[in-house]
């Protein structure tokens, strides 16, 4: 009998649509007007009255409800989704130049016609879209390649400026676009947070952004206090407009728009943002509506200059044209709109002081120069290290002790050097020294003729290089094991575990319960492998054991064996038997192996240390021998280049299918080559070979044509 069944649930039902109209409306009193309401004990005190009401009631939570802001749902993967309506890139430019053009060649379209641009400035994060129907969020999507993104409903909703309910008038389905970013106060204070408990701290806020809106768990999610900031509106052809009848009336929305107000809105991009502004939304307050080219000049020129102080990352201005019904006009390119453009600024330099070269020593042994700096701001992020590549380098650029140091941001995200500032170089300055040795085992260091780096022979003793094998082992274009981060395989090696690859598959539960890394003297705070992350880890291990052989050849790390010559490699000799007993001529034959990678592969079988790991995961049940899955021979005999982004398949897929239909796949274009196979964003030298070879080049669906007809 159900005890509950007498219960009149009707008044519980009116609460929880209350608390949560209450609590949707001071969230976005708070985020997006600056205004707090009510306390913060009192909002705490409604929120939780919510959540135990929807613990106690699941049936009647709602599917928007701000309960939802704090995460909590897992995702395992995340489904794939067709937009609505294609993403397109936009056109890119760092040339003035170019903008005058633009602007000249609109003007050339349009003739007679009235019109005026929008200018914005253009958010450094992820761009993601997100559907609403009759005024709630019903999904959020990542732009992916334009055509195909992830489903990141989950994780959309933890963020606290993107609406679950929208305000006043709205139209009844339609798609807001904007980008998702990590303001530089949250990202500093979280990248704080990791290196206090020794994880590795996030390289730049746009990735950090984008790792985030991938985290399989919401409320880890709901921990980075991300921001999301609307750009665009997307309509279909058929809408209708409704009204919000049980919202709190915002004080920043008194006034709601009537239906003719809207569609008056709805003319221009203009008009447009600022209708999402007052559903809800949080559209940047910069926008500027510019008649002439003069204007547009002007709102580059100020921005250019003023982007270091706006709160989060920047890295150019769209323009666009204002209004709506002339796009039509103005048409599409084969990849962005012809009513639209984005000026790149150019990348920050910053001069800063060199305190000290250090070394670190990778998992192939190569020792890298690390410059270590006076701290300083550079594109939205503290700068303090930046990699001096090489002994040449640091000869070359002429780097001496005490010099300050010239330090840009690569494509906006990884600093590099660029240059030393002479003017504040001091008198007698010496050279930077070079390590002799090792900086982690000691051992002396080699440079062989031709290369450009010193590395440490010392693969089976140098504890970076054993880690980081062990890294790249089960990283995952390799055996793909997941749960055995950095962190856990330092564990794991520290506590005498693992110092092979063929150790992991040995593990034991009774051995992962319970351990524990050093205490990190920051925090006080240890990580500990719990009873479901053992079991996670040895379900991953066992998993790995049905990864091909040649991703297995590959994880072995074999200097110089990357992931194309592991294919051919193992593609050539078939099995781990007839690869081993190669001799160097024989593996040199093999198609882009060479001489040299042909004499590290031999030398790596030569070893016995090496041979009995090889043997004791065999022992254990990887792939040790290829297994054909030909599909078809509708290729046989045909090679193509691929390049660019694909909509149905990603570039490791997209090989993979020409390869199981007899096909064959190389990397550089040459007159052997038959086909160019050309996705969004391709390379433009594959390009320019191939035009001035000859060689034909083919779309994705030019490519499915050619191996299913029929479809």
């Amino acid at each position: 009998m159900d005890l509950f069944s007498n219960i009149d649930i009707e008044p519980v039902r009116k609460r929880i649509e209350e608390l949560s109209r209450l609590v949707d409306y001071y969230n976005h009193e708070y985020y997006m007007n600056d205004t707090s309401l009510v306390s913060d004990f009192e909002f705490d005190r409604l929120l939780r009255e919510l959540i135990d009401l929807e613990h106690q009631y699941p049936e009647l939570s709602l599917p928007n409800s701000p309960t939802k802001r704090v995460g909590g749902e897992v995702n395992k993967t995340f489904r794939q989704v067709t937009h609505r309506f294609p993403m397109l890139s936009l056109g890119n430019t760092y040339s003035t130049d170019e903008i005058i053009e633009f602007e000249s060649r609109t003007r050339k379209l349009l003739g007679d016609t009235s019109f005026s641009y929008t200018c914005e400035l253009k958010y450094d994060g992820v761009a993601i879209g997100l559907t609403y129907r009759n005024g709630s969020l019903v999904q959020a999507v990542t732009r992916g390649n334009g055509a195909v993104g992830d489903d990141i409903t989950a994780n959309a909703r933890t963020i606290p400026t993107i609406p679950l309910h929208l305000f006043g008038t709205y139209p009844d389905d339609f798609e807001v676009r904007g980008e998702v970013v990590y303001p530089f106060h949250e990202f500093e204070a979280m990248n704080a947070l990791r290196e206090a408990e020794g994880d590795e701290p996030f390289a730049n806020p746009r990735n950090a952004a984008s790792g985030s809106l991938k985290l399989q768990d919401s409320s880890e999610c709901a921990k980075r206090k991300l921001q999301f900031c609307a750009y665009f509106m997307m309509l279909p052809s058929r809408y209708d407009v409704l009204h919000a009848t049980s919202q709190p009336a915002s004080s920043a929305m008194a006034q709601s728009m009537t239906s003719q107000e809207l569609t008056d809105h709805l003319a221009t991009h203009y008009g447009r943002l600022e209708a999402v502004r007052q559903m809800g939304f949080k559209v940047q307050p910069y926008i500027h509506e510019c008649k002439n080219i003069a204007e547009i000049m002007d709102y580059i020129n100020y921005w250019d200059t003023e982007r270091w102080n706006l709160p989060y990352a920047i890295d150019g201005i769209v323009i666009k044209v204002n209004q709506v019904d002339l796009w039509d006009r103005l048409g599409l390119t084969a990849k962005s709109p012809r009513w639209a453009i984005a000026y790149k600024f150019k990348a920050q330099q910053v001069s800063t002081l060199l305190e000290s070269v250090s070394f670190q020593v990778g998992r192939t042994g190569i020792v890298t120069p690390v410059a270590n700096m006076s701290p300083v701001w550079l594109g939205g992020t503290t700068v303090r290290r930046a990699t001096l590549n090489n002994a040449d380098f640091i000869q070359n650029m002429d780097i001496r002790e005490g010099d300050y140091l010239l330090v840009e941001k690569g494509g906006e995200i990884i600093p590099k050097v660029v240059g030393v500032d002479m003017s504040k170089r001091q008198p007698g300055a010496l050279a930077v020294q070079y390590a002799v040795t090792c900086p982690e085992c000691g051992t002396r260091l080699v440079r062989e003729e031709g290369e450009s780096g010193y590395y440490c022979p010392n693969q089976d003793g140098c504890p970076p290089q054993i880690v980081g094998r062990l890294e790249h082992f089960v990283a995952r274009k390799a055996m793909d094991i997941e749960n055995l981060g950095s962190e856990r395989l330092q564990m794991l090696y520290g506590k005498g575990l693992v110092s092979t690859a063929a150790d992991l598959y040995d593990l034991r539960r009774e051995q992962l319960v319970g351990l524990e890394c050093e205490v990190d003297e920051a925090t006080g705070r240890r990580s500990t492998i719990q009873d479901k992350g053992a079991d996670n880890i040895l379900a991953a291990i066992e998993q790995s054991k049905q990864v091909p052989f040649e991703r297995v050849l590959f994880a072995l790390g074999i200097r110089y064996v990357g992931e194309v010559g592991a294919k051919k490699l193992a593609r050539y000799f078939k099995n781990i038997d007839a690869l081993m007993a190669a001799s160097v001529p024989e593996l040199a034959a093999v198609e882009d192996v060479g001489e040299k990678t042909a004499t590290f592969v031999f030398d790596y079988f030569r070893d016995p240390r090496h041979r009995a790991i090889v043997e004791r995961l065999r022992q254990a049940g990887l792939q040790m021998s290829v297994v054909e899955h030909r599909v078809s021979n509708v290729l046989e005999g045909i090679t193509f280049v691929v390049s660019g982004v694909f909509t149905h398949f990603s570039r490791d897929e997209i090989k993979a299918h020409i390869e199981s239909h007899g096909g064959k796949v190389i990397s550089s274009v040459s007159s052997k080559t038959s086909y160019v196979l050309a996705g969004e964003n391709m390379g433009p030298e594959k390009l320019k070979k191939a035009e001035k070879l000859g060689v034909p080049v083919i779309s994705e669906v030019d490519y499915l044509q050619m191996v299913e007809p029929a479809k």
